[in-house]
């Protein structure tokens, strides 16, 4: 572990670099609460979306790294901002009208329109939760419900009374001018329609700790701040959050980031002292638009472990935090690969090159070893040939190529199997167009057919593929056409696996006989 933490002392890695930045924050002397606070904040205004997994993710990853580094005992806390008033209804759900009537009621007092919990809050509450288990996250789940209501918010809800004239200075200068005579740093909670009242205060009495407003019909009332009954505005909620948490680091996405010396600021007038932070870029949809928890667009967290382990989302996650990606279908099978590859490459590494390694980041010290011997995106054109419906269509032509794998020795192998054929039915095999072979593929086709009739080199995809290349060599400029002939002739489509390797799992008689298919037209229409 020595050389690790010497490693991570100097690796390049996003998650050491920000370990080393938050490490800085104790170098004169540990924290006075004996552990430092990561936390990620989640609004469950919708159902919880991929960008919010990979908040905890990328959080972990930090921590992870910050463990290798220092000694300081660690925590992470999820905060859930469930007393948040629902502003709009999510399209996402069952009788989305049915909700309508509870607009700007807390998020807690929703009816839950799945009826399986308490309220709207509580079942995102426990969809985040159940996400986070399945990737076996270690965090402890705070709900600002039960933070606001039990009394743990209120020394901080306390001073926000006694130094209201400074937060507001602070929001002020932020605000539209059309807005800055209505606002307040305190949303009431009405005490007989229970909705979050966006009003603007008449009195703050910092002596009693009570606010004094008109709600919508013009009625006056007078409410103490501790209790539950008021919450922060979201900006204000941020930077009292970190200074009642004593949080130590938080991320967010860069649609934060303008907001950051305001957060900043108002922890320090609530007598915190402000975290490290990180910002992120944004993940989008296929059409380029920001994933949003209330509209569901982009890819869920479900429908990637649909297609893929969630070893590979996690890999995704690491990838260039700072840079947008698009969260769409066609980066799961890359993501597999490139996983599994970084897997193989680990074991031979030493601790310099392990401390850059994304598998490092997500699992730590424990890295498994990778079994897939076949990689996912040949299993998906063994699956688009085979036109397989079930993973046991696979195994025949795996055990042939790679005879000591078994789905029990191989488990990562055959549940990527079994991943294959659920993607292919659902993405690849809808968009499949063969097309006939021009004159020059013909011809080349039938070189490569002679070449593999003639063939007794066994199943030796770096062999073969000399043998693919040889067909083309003389025939295409560039060779990339004549590639791309294989895969819209044989395969259906543009792209495709590394054609040697390819033959050596599909087999050399069957891929003559693809071939005869093809060039009989049997494979078009």
């Amino acid at each position: 572990m020595t050389e690790m933490r010497d490693a991570g002392m100097t690796s390049k890695a996003w998650p050491f670099v920000e370990a080393r930045s938050l490490l800085k924050r104790y170098e004169k002397s540990a924290p006075e609460k004996g552990y430092v606070l990561f936390e990620t904040g989640y609004g469950p205004s919708g159902l919880p979306h991929i960008g919010t997994f990979g908040e905890v993710a990328r959080t972990t990853m930090i921590r992870r790294a910050f463990e290798v580094i220092s000694d300081i005992p660690t925590r992470l806390v999820c905060f859930s901002d469930d007393v948040d008033g629902m502003r709009k209804v999510p399209s996402n759900v069952p009788n989305p009208e049915g909700l309508e009537q509870y607009l700007q009621m807390p998020l807690t007092k929703v009816p839950d329109p799945f009826g399986e919990y308490e309220s709207f809050g509580h079942h995102n509450n426990a969809m985040l939760r159940r996400f986070l288990d399945t990737f076996g996250f270690e965090y402890e789940f705070i709900s600002a419900s039960e933070f606001y209501g039990s009394g743990k918010f209120d020394d901080v809800l306390l001073r926000a009374v006694e130094r209201y004239d400074d937060i507001m200075k602070v929001m002020l200068k932020s605000l539209r001018e059309e807005r800055r005579g209505s606002y307040s740093i305190f949303l009431p909670i009405h005490p007989e329609t229970g909705r979050v009242l966006y009003v603007p205060m008449k009195n703050v009495d910092a002596a009693k700790g009570e606010i004094t407003f008109d709600d919508e019909e013009g009625k006056e009332w007078t409410l103490p701040v501790t209790g539950g009954n008021v919450k922060l505005q979201w900006k204000p909620d941020f930077g009292a959050r970190w200074a009642a948490l004593d949080v130590d680091f938080e991320m967010y996405g860069k649609d934060h980031s303008t907001n950051t010396p305001i957060y900043d600021r108002i922890c320090e007038i609530l007598g915190g002292r402000k975290p490290e932070h990180f910002s992120y870029e944004l993940f989008l949809d296929a059409d380029g638009h920001k994933i949003s928890k209330t509209s569901g667009n982009g890819v869920s967290i479900d429908q990637w472990l649909t297609y893929a382990s969630s070893e590979s989302l996690s890999y995704f996650m690491y990838l260039k935090p700072k840079t947008a990606k698009r969260m769409h279908f066609d980066v799961i099978p890359k993501a597999m690969d490139e996983y599994h590859q970084q897997l193989r490459a680990y074991a031979g590494q030493d601790a310099a090159a392990r401390a850059n390694n994304p598998v490092f980041h997500i699992h730590g010290a424990d890295v498994p070893e990778s079994k897939m011997v076949v990689p996912f995106s040949m299993l998906l054109n063994l699956a688009s040939v085979a036109n397989a419906e079930e993973k046991d269509q696979l195994w025949g032509f795996i055990q042939r190529y790679a005879p000591e794998a078994t789905a029990e020795t191989h488990g990562d192998l055959d549940q990527a199997a079994g991943f294959a054929v659920r993607y292919y039915n659902d993405f690849v095999k809808p968009q499949k167009v063969f097309r006939l072979a021009s004159d020059l593929e013909r011809e080349a086709l039938l070189d490569l057919r002679g070449q593999l009739a003639a063939w007794d080199g066994g199943l030796d995809g770096d062999a073969l593929q000399s043998v693919v290349f040889s067909c083309g060599r003389e025939r295409f400029d560039p060779m990339r056409n004549w590639f791309k002939a294989l895969y819209e002739v044989l395969l259906g489509a543009s792209q495709g696996p590394r054609f040697g390797g390819f033959i050596a799992l599909y087999g050399v008689d069957e891929t003559i006989a693809l071939i005869d298919d093809a060039l009989a037209g049997k494979l078009v229409g």
